[in-house]
């Protein structure tokens, strides 16, 4: 292997490598995404729960729940 042709091929590899580092980089970021969208649905619910209750509350205590 001459020296153009070794210098192609370290390239062809930087190139591979830099595309795998690049899917990783891009798959953590889905990753990141969805965590978050959990996180925010789950801290949604957890808010419409404690509406729910406080709405519950005050027609208990106004009377409106009998």
């Amino acid at each position: 292997m001459d020296n153009s042709q070794n210098l192609s091929y370290q390239a062809g590899q930087t190139k591979g490598q830099a595309q795998e580092k690049g899917n990783q980089m891009m798959d953590k970021a889905a990753n990141a995404a969805q965590s978050a969208k959990e996180t925010m649905q789950q801290a949604g619910q957890q808010m419409q729960a404690k509406a729910q209750g406080a709405t519950e509350a005050v027609k208990n205590a106004t009377g409106m729940n009998k």
